[in-house]
């Protein structure tokens, strides 16, 4: 069997793959003007949240971890304000932007608690260091 990386195992890691997948199928429907304009831009940044996710959990400190989680996260706000905007030009029709937000809505609530989850570890580390 083959190896497999602590973050393939991550739900919040396989949901971002998702929505990167999602997104591909999704800009390929868009004018070949914007291919290098707002394709390029979703693209790169759907794959910077995902990314983000597979870094931090490879990182050794809960500080380290939660700041490319907040990374991720960004990514996913540039992510949204992008479709609010290719909607708008509509290069999406609402239908597919309102089913790409809620996937967006389920990871940014996953993102958000794993980004949570690191600084409280990282803070009761720090106070039982100060304790002891």
């Amino acid at each position: 069997m083959n190896y497999i990386f602590a973050f393939e195992k991550l739900e919040v890691w396989k949901l971002a793959k998702k929505l990167v997948l999602e997104i591909y199928s999704t800009t390929r429907k868009f004018p070949n003007e914007e291919k290098y304009g707002i394709v390029s831009q979703l693209n790169r940044a759907s794959i910077s949240i995902v990314s983000n996710i597979a870094e931090g959990s490879a990182r050794k400190s809960d500080k380290d971890k939660a700041y490319f989680y907040q990374i991720a996260y960004s990514s996913l706000v540039e992510v949204y304000s992008i479709l609010h905007i290719a909607k708008d030009l509509m290069y999406i029709e609402v239908i597919r932007f309102d089913q790409l937000r809620e996937l967006l809505l389920e990871l940014s609530n996953k993102i958000n608690a794993l980004h949570r989850s690191q600084l409280n570890n990282s803070t009761i580390k720090q106070f039982n260091k100060v304790s002891q």
